[in-house]
């Protein structure tokens, strides 16, 4: 009689697999030279993962498991299936609710129509995934995909050809999930990923190229048009900056000139900065009370604050439209 050996393999949080080995150190789910094409599996899995398999690491290339059904019953904590290798398994139908994938490979896997309700993908290698008809609200994609984290450490060493062609994979993967979420009607998520989308595009170019320099304008004035609090917080600084102008150059009222001057009181030179803010406010908004005027070199500042605040503010119309900043 054979003596018994478990799957050497061992998790990122130190869990060991107590599966058997099959003479390569693993067993047949963390096992990476088996092939796994075309075998069926979704009732294997399902058994595996009810029985209290460890999933993290699993290895399943190009394995088919259609209809697979991995929703933990009677408990709030989804399956664990971080670092997983999915690539090209046929996961169609699958129902995938609150599942970890965290760092796991889907790529080019077929998700089509399958439900990952609150799954975690964050991390994960996206590259490629069928995700037609998929449900995908309140999935967790993080602050990143994997390629995204790949191509910023080769930014960070100078790698740039490297880099670029990881922030182009990304671009791909966040149109991907983009397309998905606007055909589930889901305006957040398909937001946040054409903001991400562009981003990625972005760094693509050189830097300080004069595209990535337009592009960064872009995106801290109005997020790609999918962050109206920028263009709120972009107004306001240019209304005090403006204001702060209008203050040590002067603007002319009924009363005379509202200037700084060192021989005012504090008060005074309070209540003169405010009316510059009311001044600014009004130059900014193209209102022109013409209680006060600009002198010298503050008309060309409000000149240049009235360009702006016309042009912010039917931005700001079509973005809000667009996305109200409640989101």
């Amino acid at each position: 009689m054979s003596e018994y050996r478990p799957c050497s393999y061992v998790s990122e949080d130190k869990q060991k697999c107590k599966e058997k080995d099959l003479g390569t150190g693993f067993c047949f789910w963390h096992d990476p030279i088996i092939d796994k094409t075309g075998m069926e599996l979704s009732e294997r899995l399902e058994a595996f993962a009810s029985s209290g398999g460890l999933l993290q690491g699993i290895r399943l290339k190009r394995a088919n498991l259609f209809h697979v059904n991995l929703v933990r019953p009677d408990s709030p904590i989804g399956y664990d299936m971080r670092s997983a290798d999915l690539y090209r398994a046929n996961m169609q139908e699958a129902h995938l609710f609150n599942l970890d994938l965290s760092g796991a490979s889907l790529m080019k896997a077929n998700l089509n129509e399958a439900n990952l309700h609150c799954a975690n993908l964050h991390n994960c290698n996206l590259l490629g995934t069928k995700l037609h008809g998929a449900r995908l609200d309140n999935i967790k994609i993080g602050d990143f995909v994997q390629q995204e984290a790949i191509a910023d450490s080769f930014d960070k060493k100078g790698l740039r050809e490297e880099a670029a062609d990881h922030y182009e994979q990304s671009e791909e993967i966040y149109r991907n999930l983009r397309k998905s979420a606007e055909s589930d009607g889901l305006l957040g998520l398909a937001g946040h990923c054409a903001h991400k989308e562009l981003t990625m595009r972005r760094k693509q170019f050189p830097k300080f190229s004069k595209g990535r320099i337009i592009s960064k304008t872009v995106d801290l004035f109005c997020g790609y048009g999918e962050r109206p609090m920028n263009v709120i917080s972009f107004s306001l600084a240019l209304i005090f900056v403006c204001a702060l102008l209008f203050f040590i150059f002067g603007v002319q009222a009924n009363e005379g000139i509202i200037k700084f001057s060192t021989e005012n009181s504090l008060a005074s030179n309070l209540s003169d900065f405010f009316s510059t803010i009311y001044f600014s406010v009004v130059t900014f908004t193209t209102l022109g009370y013409g209680d006060i005027q600009p002198v010298g070199f503050s008309r060309l500042i409000a000149a240049v604050e009235a360009f702006i605040g016309s042009f912010a503010l039917a931005l700001f119309v079509v973005v809000f439209v667009k996305k109200p900043p409640v989101n």
